[in-house]
């Protein structure tokens, strides 16, 4: 009886030795993803960057934020870290998406307008959490900064191979592609919209300018990273780019104490000058330039645009067209334009559109939230690192550059609105980890902000 017994308990041994190794292998990703959130945040943010927009796996930045997601979730519970912190930032944010949704449910299901929704509201606000979550050491803080600056070099690389005309060292390829995207003769990136291009640049240039002055990059590396910046900006041919690069670099050499910053911005300035000069010893460049600056056909369909779209809010003031009805029905209210299609290229105005006043409370109570964030204490410990003092003091302008490209493009762009949603949510984050710690930076960043960039 006994040797039947051990016989029949050998087999059922194997069979739970088996089934134990196989949630182990089962799991060995769950843990792998739950170990390592930096580098599926980062690679998310490349993903949003990179993706290819008209092929079948185009769905490659979906998959990459439901990882990133699952990864957090994982190590949340595995650690019994808080997984949902609520921020004031936060309700704007939910009541935003939830006027998106309802909006888009109501409507039969079309893929386009769920991107949008994605690209505009989910995604953004999820990284906001996310990174606050993820980035609460200076070491993941450091390597978000790397990320930062290598992404800032490829796309200088990038727009200033198309400006010189050596396109074979353009990648990916689908950059060239005029049946994709917008702004296929100016230097528009990964991202395919010389706007949205233009942002990343000068959003991206802020952080290297940061970075140097915390000596994070020296020498001829940093040199040829910042003197690149102002070229790449000029090769977006974008007046409002141009614009929101000027008044920046323009700001921070009025307004800093700081020798070492207003040295390094005019030397950016003067480069920028320099290029502009080489640039127009170029016929072919001067008249290109010369056409932008004298171009009125854009101004005149804003105009119109505007009108047209002002007209669409005073018929549905409160309820708003819904989202992504404002193309066709815009189409409508403008005359003397045959496309079927129109787009309001403003942000805001899309907003009052497609949600009406109620919408855009809750976006410019969002922003105001956001611009709050500068505000916040810094702990003696991270004084020295990514979100010092100088950081905070920076924050105005980097919002201010979002807000002025924002003004001439609707920011259907993931990687523009994630990554500047993800600074958002580092400062979020360390104004928690402020609030427990005693010790603090002298100052206030935001006070006064001439004697904050020091």
């Amino acid at each position: 009886m006994s040797v039947s017994v051990a016989r029949m308990g050998a087999p059922a041994a194997l069979a739970g030795e088996a089934s134990r190794r196989s949630v182990q292998v089962g799991l060995r990703p769950l843990h792998a993803m739950a170990t390592a959130p930096t580098v599926l945040f980062l690679a998310a943010l490349t993903a949003m960057l990179l993706r290819h927009p008209d092929v079948p796996f185009y769905k490659i930045d979906r998959v990459a934020f439901v990882l990133l997601a699952l990864g957090v979730a994982g190590r949340a519970v595995v650690t019994r870290q808080r997984f949902v912190v609520v921020e004031r930032a936060t309700w704007p944010m939910i009541g935003l998406t939830v006027l998106a949704v309802a909006s888009v449910m109501e409507q039969p299901f079309d893929n386009q307008t769920w991107c949008l929704v994605a690209a505009k509201f989910i995604v953004p606000f999820a990284l906001f959490h996310l990174a606050g979550l993820v980035f609460q050491e200076e070491r993941r803080l450091r390597r978000f900064e790397g990320f930062a600056l290598v992404v800032l070099a490829y796309l200088c690389f990038t727009s200033i191979a198309f400006m010189v005309g050596a396109k074979s060292l353009i990648f990916p390829r689908f950059i060239l592609d005029e049946s994709l995207g917008y702004h296929a003769d100016r230097a528009r990136g990964p991202l395919l919209q010389a706007v949205a291009n233009g942002v990343s640049l000068n959003l991206l240039g802020l952080l290297a300018l940061h970075a140097f002055l915390r000596r994070r990059i020296r020498g001829l590396k940093a040199a040829v990273l910042l003197a690149s910046v102002p070229v790449a900006i000029l090769a977006t041919m974008t007046r409002a780019v141009w614009l929101s690069f000027a008044v920046s670099v323009g700001v921070l050499i009025l307004r800093s104490n700081n020798r070492r910053l207003r040295r390094v911005c005019i030397a950016v300035a003067m480069v920028g000058a320099v290029g502009l000069l080489i640039t127009l010893s170029f016929d072919d460049q001067r008249r290109a330039l010369t056409e932008r600056l004298h171009e009125s056909g854009p101004l005149d369909f804003r105009q119109a645009v505007y009108a047209g779209g002002w007209q669409m809010f005073l018929e549905k003031p409160l309820t708003g067209w819904g989202v992504n009805q404002m193309p066709e029905e815009l189409a409508r209210h403008v005359s003397g334009y045959k496309e079927k299609e129109l787009y309001p290229h403003n942000t805001y105005l899309e907003i009052l559109v497609e949600h009406g006043i109620f919408g855009l409370a809750l976006y410019v109570w969002l922003m105001w939230e956001l611009l709050r964030l500068g505000r916040g204490r810094v702990p003696r410990a991270e004084c020295e690192g990514l979100l010092n003092q100088q950081f905070h003091a920076m924050w105005p302008i980097l919002l201010g550059v979002y807000w002025v490209n924002a003004a001439v493009v609707v920011m259907n762009y993931q990687f523009v609105n994630g990554f500047l949603f993800t600074l958002a949510g580092m400062l979020a984050a360390q104004r928690h980890r402020a609030t427990g710690n005693l010790e603090h930076c002298v100052g206030r960043p935001l006070k006064v902000f001439r004697a904050a960039i020091h």
